[in-house]
C-alpha cells in the first residue's frame, strides 16, 4: 500500500522519467543476453546502446551491423519503436487491443508524453496517431525493401527495409550498414524515402492531425502551432542545405567524380538528418568547421513538439527569435500569423533554451576535462546526444566518437541523451521538488541592458 501511495504522489514528469528509465533498463538486460551479441558486451555499453535506442539518438559504441545478432537487432528495433512513440503510447496500444478502458491517470500521462495541450479527445487522437505511424512505417518499409532487393536476397532486403523505415520515421539514425547510408548518397529512391520519413516523423502528431482535419474540412484554419512548425521546418531545411553546400563547395563537394545530383542530395540530406535523425551520406570527420557549426545549430533546434525527435524544438526557437525581433522593434506583444503569443509560453521558451545551452556547455567541459579530447569533436558529440541526433565525427571506424570515451564519460552521455529526449525542463522538474507558492512578493526594479 505504501508503494502504491508513493506512486500516486509522483508528478507526471516524474512518472514519465521513471517509465523511460524502466524501458532502458529492460532493454539493457535483453542486450546483455549471450545471444544478443556476437562477441559479448559490457554493462555500460549495453546501457548506452539501450539508452541510445529508447531516446532515438543513434550514437553507437558497438557496430550495429557486426556486433549484434539478429535477435539483438530486433531488440534494438523494438526499443526504437517504443522510444519514438513513447512508452505510454505503446502501453495504450496494448490496452486498446486488450479492450481495456483508458483511465484518467493514464490520459494525463499520455498528455505529458505526447506534449499536447488538452485531455479532450486524447484517446481518439491516440488511435489516429498509431494508425498513421504504422501506415507510414509500412509504406516506407515496402519502398526501401524493394530498393534493397537490387542488392540483397529477399529476407535480408525485407529486414533492412523494415529496420531502416522504423529507424528513419522515429528519427533514430540506427543503420545496418557500417557507413550508414553513405553508399546511397546519389540514390533518388533511398534519399527521398528516408527524408520524407524523417520529416513526417519530426513535425509532430498534433500537426499531422491538424492537417488531416483541415483537408477533411473539420476546420477552416490551421492552428498557430501547425503554421509555425511547417514554416520553420521548411525554412530550416532549405537554409541548412544552402549553408552546408556553401561551406563545402570548395572542399567535400569539389571531389572528383561527384555529380550535381549527388551534391544536391548530400546537402539536402545533411540538412534534414541534422534535425534529430542521425543517418549520414557524408563523412562528418572530413567536414569544415563552419559546416560542423551549422550542423550543431540544426541539431540543437531539433524537431517539433510531440514528435519522435529531440532538441529544444522548432516552436521554442521560433518563439525566442520572434520575441527578440518584436522587443527590438519596441512592440509590447509577440505576434505571429496575426496571433499573440502568451507571455508564459515566451518565458518557458527562454527557460528551455537557457537550460539547454547551460547543460551542453557544462557537459562538454566536463568530458573534455576527463577525456582530454578536442573541443570541436566533443561539443559536436554532446550536442548530438542532447538533440537525440546521432551524428558523430566517428572513432575512425563504424562507431561514434564517444565509443572511445571512458565509462564515466559514457554515463554522462547517457544522461545527456535522456535529458534531450525528455526535455531539460521536464527532467529538472522531475528531479527537483516543486513547492507550492503561497506567497507572492512585491515587484522590484532591476536595470538591464
Amino acid at each position: 500500500m505504501k508503494s502504491d501511495r508513493t506512486y500516486r504522489r509522483l508528478s507526471p514528469p516524474q512518472l514519465l522519467v521513471f517509465g523511460f528509465v524502466a524501458v532502458i533498463l529492460l532493454g539493457t538486460a535483453l542486450l546483455m543476453l549471450p545471444y544478443s551479441t556476437t562477441k559479448g558486451i559490457t554493462l555500460v555499453d549495453a546501457l548506452f546502446t539501450s539508452t541510445s535506442a529508447v531516446c532515438v539518438t543513434g550514437l553507437i559504441v558497438k557496430d550495429t551491423a557486426v556486433d549484434f545478432t539478429p535477435f539483438g537487432k530486433v531488440v534494438i528495433l523494438l526499443l526504437i519503436q517504443v522510444g519514438g512513440l513513447g512508452y505510454m503510447s505503446m502501453a495504450t496500444l496494448l490496452a486498446l487491443l486488450a479492450g481495456r478502458r483508458i483511465g484518467i491517470s493514464e490520459r494525463v500521462l499520455l498528455k505529458e508524453s505526447l506534449n499536447i495541450a488538452t485531455l479532450e479527445g486524447i484517446v481518439r487522437f491516440m488511435k489516429g496517431m498509431l494508425i498513421f505511424v504504422f501506415a507510414a512505417e509500412g509504406a516506407g518499409a515496402v519502398i526501401l525493401s524493394m530498393r534493397f532487393l537490387k542488392d540483397y536476397p529477399f529476407g535480408d532486403a525485407l529486414f533492412k527495409g523494415v529496420f531502416h523505415s522504423i529507424s528513419a520515421f522515429n528519427n533514430a539514425g540506427f543503420s545496418l550498414f557500417p557507413d550508414s547510408l553513405t553508399g546511397y548518397r546519389g540514390d533518388i529512391t533511398m534519399n527521398l524515402t528516408v527524408m520524407v520519413l524523417i520529416i513526417i516523423g519530426g513535425i509532430g502528431f498534433v500537426v499531422v492531425d491538424d492537417l488531416y482535419g483541415w483537408v477533411r474540412g473539420r476546420h477552416k484554419r490551421l492552428m498557430l502551432h501547425t503554421l509555425i512548425v511547417l514554416s520553420s521546418t521548411a525554412f530550416l531545411i532549405v537554409a541548412g542545405a544552402f549553408l552546408i553546400y556553401f561551406n563545402e563547395r570548395k572542399y567535400l563537394f569539389a571531389e572528383p567524380g561527384l555529380g550535381s545530383l549527388e551534391i544536391f542530395f548530400s546537402s539536402l540530406f545533411a540538412s534534414v538528418t541534422a534535425r534529430t535523425a542521425g543517418f549520414n551520406t557524408i563523412d562528418y570527420s572530413t567536414l569544415q568547421p563552419a559546416t560542423i557549426f551549422v550542423t550543431a545549430i540544426l541539431m540543437l533546434i531539433g524537431a517539433s513538439p510531440g514528435s519522435t525527435g529531440g532538441g529544444i524544438k522548432t516552436t521554442t526557437t521560433t518563439v525566442v527569435i520572434m520575441n527578440l525581433w518584436c522587443t527590438i522593434r519596441g512592440r509590447r506583444d509577440t505576434v505571429m500569423f496575426r496571433r499573440r503569443v502568451p507571455e508564459a509560453l515566451i518565458s518557458r521558451s527562454f527557460v528551455v533554451l537557457a537550460l539547454a545551452v547551460i547543460f551542453i556547455n557544462v557537459v562538454t567541459l566536463v568530458i573534455i576535462d576527463i577525456e582530454h579530447t578536442g573541443f570541436q569533436k566533443t561539443m559536436f558529440e554532446v550536442v548530438s546526444a542532447f538533440g537525440t541526433v546521432g551524428l558523430s565525427a566517428g572513432d575512425g571506424g563504424a562507431r561514434s566518437f564517444c565509443a572511445t570515451f571512458s565509462d564515466l564519460s559514457k554515463a554522462i552521455i547517457i544522461l545527456t541523451m535522456l535529458a534531450g529526449r525528455l526535455g531539460p525542463l521536464t527532467l529538472f522538474m522531475a528531479l527537483l521538488r516543486q513547492p507550492e507558492e503561497r506567497i507572492r512578493y512585491p515587484e522590484g526594479r532591476i536595470m538591464i541592458g
